[in-house]
């Protein structure tokens, strides 16, 4: 690794009106390019099939080319990177069972009808990164809109079938993610323009997806930024 090399700013989680995010994948890198990153990651839901909603097998392929649409103007444009993705979103009235996940550098549809540790061993298999995300406690988890709570109640499976976890989401930090000393990101994980200004990652790698999805993949360590408004704090 080249000495001096400049780290990436990097959000990795972030959605567009293609699942539950306020902006287009055009308005969402102006938005990031502007801001001066250095990549994005687009990981809109993908859901199970009954429900009906978000990234879909039958439009996969249209929201990939949209986001590759974006993805070479943002490099023409800005100098940013942006990597496809999905968030593997699995959901159940028992949080114990719940969790979600976020697969970078997914290039072909990954269903979630089989379960998180189906799609995330699937996901795995065609070369994604994965992050989870959001990674409550039971305790927490219980006074969370989303109740995922499957990563800390089952660790060591946890570790065998995701890369990172978020050691942030925004501004809520999940402590059991440091006490065990698990490889970690931050991200905003990104609906609204005010989640930009919170924690993220800093990728020592190349400006290419493989670079940013072999950092993911390894057991490297990550620095972490605060962004606010009119400053940067790290």
């Amino acid at each position: 690794m080249a000495r001096g090399r400049k780290p990436l700013l990097a959000e990795l989680h972030a959605h567009t009106t293609w699942s539950d995010g306020v902006l287009t994948p055009s308005e969402l890198v102006d938005f990031y390019g502007r801001a001066g990153f250095d990549v994005l990651a687009v990981t809109d839901h993908v859901v199970r099939s009954e429900t009906g909603c978000h990234v879909r097998v039958e439009t996969f392929r249209d929201y990939l080319a949209d986001v590759d649409a974006q993805a070479d103007r943002a490099r023409k444009q800005y100098g940013m990177l942006v990597v496809p993705g999905l968030e593997l979103t699995v959901e159940h009235s028992d949080p114990r069972r719940s969790g979600h996940a976020v697969a970078i550098g997914l290039h072909e549809f990954v269903s979630v009808d089989g379960g998180l540790e189906a799609a995330l061993r699937e996901a795995r298999g065609l070369g994604a990164a994965l992050i989870g995300v959001h990674p409550y406690s039971l305790e927490s988890a219980s006074e969370s809109i989303r109740g995922t709570a499957w990563y800390a109640e089952n660790p060591e499976r946890a570790v065998e079938v995701v890369d990172r976890f978020e050691l942030f989401n925004r501004e809520e930090r999940f402590h059991w993610v440091a006490e065990r000393a698990l490889p970690f990101v931050a991200t905003g994980d990104f609906h609204l323009p005010e989640h930009l200004f919170t924690w993220k990652t800093l990728l020592t790698c190349e400006r290419t997806e493989d670079a940013v999805v072999d950092r993911l993949r390894s057991s490297a360590p990550c620095a972490l930024m605060r962004i606010t408004a009119g400053r940067v704090a790290a």
